[in-house]
């Protein structure tokens, strides 16, 4: 029944985002970050290069996903927050 669909895309699908990367893919990537944050920039082919260099992942395309993810954040590490000490109430 699908195979008869149009495989032309509406205009409007390239507006739309990229859907939510999987947690790995974020915790490898936020990882990363902290740990080598100067081996990663804007440059998603650069960033392919050191994710496979930094890591032991086969996988080509988890490669990519991961590349992907530290590209879009800009190579740069995740934020902390810095909070308050809870007060005791003296």
């Amino acid at each position: 029944m699908l195979r008869d669909a149009p495989t032309v895309l509406p205009e409007w699908v390239d507006d739309v985002p990229m859907p939510v990367q999987p947690d790995y893919v974020k915790k490898v990537g936020g990882i990363l970050l902290e740990r080598y944050p100067e081996a990663f920039t804007d440059d998603f082919d650069r960033n392919k290069e050191s994710v496979s260099v930094l890591t032991n992942v086969d996988s080509k395309s988890v490669r990519n996903r991961i590349a992907g993810y530290i590209t879009r954040r800009g190579g740069e590490p995740p934020r902390t927050v810095e909070r308050e000490p809870a007060s005791t109430g003296e």
